[in-house]
């Protein structure tokens, strides 16, 4: 089996698949100061109470915008699984050229949505991904990575909410039922989603206007969902895009050892 990991600066996404096959996934948080043996404990619990056994992974690739993570997931690969696991990265065959100023400087698990969606769909493409950050990258038909925006994520701006406005208490982010709401707490959230909602279809339609062609708009990351029913742009959503992204980047380079 293939364990794939993606590291992003909130939570992380685990995955298990068995050829094509997506097993089971797993969210949990992302915290920088565990060990090496903390996370294979944590590894093996999720493992164990779905039913899998650690023995099982002969593989495992990883996507991390963590870099001090990548030393302990490293070594928790080697000891609790004897693999070297593959890092997306430098050196890392993708299948995708990156027409970027510094190709090193596009974060990983924006690279791998844009292999994943292009290999699904095979058009061009702007991939939102609500993250801790919301990222919007485009595709062109020819699968090749163009560019794209970044904004501050969703619970970014309610954390500032919280914490600036000294009134204003900590909200779940969810659909209220009115806009022009009559509490404080669906005003908040009238303005988070709605207002989110409002940037997404406006970046998306900036960049459909730059780049002169019509783009299919994919949305992928924790909020997607909540967010693709306020917005008059995005066409689909795929919650579990980055993981099938990381499938395909390890089929590209199953045959060479990691580094």
């Amino acid at each position: 089996m293939l364990l794939v990991i993606d590291v992003g600066n909130t939570n992380t996404v685990l995955g298990l698949y068995e050829e094509q096959t997506l097993l089971h996934s797993w969210r949990v948080r992302t915290d920088i100061s565990r060990t090496d043996d903390e996370y294979g404990m944590l590894l093996n619990d999720l493992l164990t109470f779905s039913d899998f056994d650690m023995s099982g992974i002969s593989a495992v690739i990883v996507s991390c915008v963590v870099p001090p993570l990548l030393d302990a997931l490293s070594r928790m690969c080697r000891k609790y699984f004897n693999v070297s696991p593959y890092i997306v990265g430098p050196g890392l065959k993708t299948g995708m050229p990156i027409k970027y100023d510094n190709p090193h400087e596009v974060g990983a698990d924006r690279i791998v949505n844009g292999v994943a969606a292009f290999k699904k769909f095979q058009r061009s493409l702007i991939v939102v991904d609500f993250g801790t950050a919301t990222t919007f990258d485009y595709i062109c038909d020819q699968g090749e990575y163009q560019g794209g925006a970044i904004a501050p994520g969703l619970g970014i701006s309610a954390d500032a909410l919280h914490e600036q406005a000294s009134k204003l208490p900590r909200v779940e982010i969810c659909q209220p039922p009115l806009v022009v709401a009559k509490n404080t707490v669906n005003s908040m959230q009238a303005g988070l989603l709605f207002g989110y909602a409002g940037l997404v279809d406006g970046i998306v339609k900036r960049m459909k206007q730059e780049v002169s062609t019509e783009p299919l708009v994919v949305a992928t990351g924790g909020l997607a969902e909540q967010i693709a029913q306020a917005s008059e742009t995005i066409d689909s959503v795929d919650p579990l895009l980055t993981l099938d992204g990381l499938l395909l980047i390890y089929q590209l380079n199953k045959a060479e050892v990691p580094a």
